[in-house]
């Protein structure tokens, strides 16, 4: 199962990556979690211990590596590097584990902005490529709302695009435009999460503005999970709730 997650940023979709990682570990399956928001939050979300937390480096940020591996200093743009580096020792190098989780963590790249021609983008999309193409394990990617890291061949091997939402219409906006840009790479439909839901009115209003763009299932509000990130707590023991919801979501990932 490789998972995609992707929406405009404070919606929950890290929530939503957390909770599908540690539920898959729970259920036995080897699972790697890539944090691939600039805003990289998964660690938190998880409840890493803090011995842990520092042990992750984003792999943007390995300047030897790179070099070592595109032939390209990190930070320029242009000239010849490669473009399809080794990568495939990468996940199990520069994971951590917890609790099942393989979490990774891509980090950012500040030259050039959206769709940059570099050392660092190139090797951190033949990385994406690779743990989407040929790693045996499940995959939960958490994204941004751009698709960067994703090529045509990644996209479409994907076995869930999932836009996370909350009831608003800024939110459903960037889901449709998501999936826009999904669609343009090759990925066959877009699944909609909605998250904060407080009553039936908001599941309603998420099931009306998403359109055709197919509702795979319902997080709830919850004060829990407001608490535990104030605490540093992983949502996972923190919101019973959540994990129920998320458990839903689950099967019908599985039964899809």
């Amino acid at each position: 199962m490789k998972i995609a997650i992707a929406g405009k940023g404070g919606v929950g979709k890290t929530t939503l990556a957390a909770l599908l990682a540690m539920i898959y570990a729970e259920e036995g399956r080897p699972v790697l979690a890539i944090d691939a928001d600039p805003a990289a939050c998964m660690a938190d979300a998880m409840g890493l211990p803090e011995e842990l937390a520092r042990q992750l480096e984003p792999i943007s940020e390995m300047e030897d590596l790179i070099f070592k591996r595109t032939g390209a200093k990190p930070g320029t743009s242009g000239g010849f590097f490669s473009v399809n580096p080794k990568v495939d020792d990468l996940p199990d190098r520069f994971s951590v584990t917890y609790r099942g989780v393989k979490l990774l963590q891509m980090g950012t790249i500040d030259l050039g902005g959206s769709g940059c021609i570099c050392p660092e983008s190139a090797l951190l999309k033949a990385l994406v490529t690779h743990v989407i193409l040929y790693r045996d394990e499940v995959l939960i990617l958490d994204m941004e709302a751009g698709l960067e890291h994703l090529g045509r061949a990644t996209a479409s091997a994907v076995d869930a695009f999932i836009a996370v939402v909350e009831p608003g219409r800024r939110s459903l906006n960037t889901a449709r435009q998501i999936a826009l840009l999904a669609h343009d790479i090759g990925v066959k439909e877009t699944r909609v999460v909605g998250n904060k839901v407080r009553n039936d009115e908001d599941r309603a209003f998420i099931a009306r503005e998403a359109g055709e763009l197919p509702v795979l299932g319902y997080l709830p509000f919850s004060m829990a999970a407001i608490g535990a990130d104030m605490r540093g707590q992983g949502v996972y023991d923190a919101a019973p709730e959540l994990v129920a919801a998320a458990r839903e979501i689950a099967q019908a990932l599985d039964h899809d």
